[in-house]
């Protein structure tokens, strides 16, 4: 039964990871943000391979995040801080 619960998890965060993805991609701001929003997701993606609850946890707070507006600082346009 545990294997159905992680299988269940895994579909959510699969889904959330496109949902989120999609949002991302249609967000009105600039491209350095668009660009820290994007590796925050890619870092959300390879954490799900080690710890899913955590990366389902991590997506929860990120998509919280986007839904209030808070996005990351703008970078210069070759990605540097």
């Amino acid at each position: 039964m545990e294997r159905d619960g992680q299988l269940e998890l895994y579909g959510f965060v699969a889904d959330r990871l496109k949902d989120a993805h999609a949002r991302v991609r249609t967000l009105q701001v600039p491209e350095g943000v668009r660009m820290a929003l994007t590796r925050k997701l890619l870092v959300i993606t390879a954490a799900a391979k080690h710890d899913l609850a955590d990366a389902a946890r991590r997506l929860e707070w990120f998509m919280h995040d986007l839904d209030e507006g808070r996005y990351p600082e703008d970078v210069h346009r070759d990605g540097s801080p």
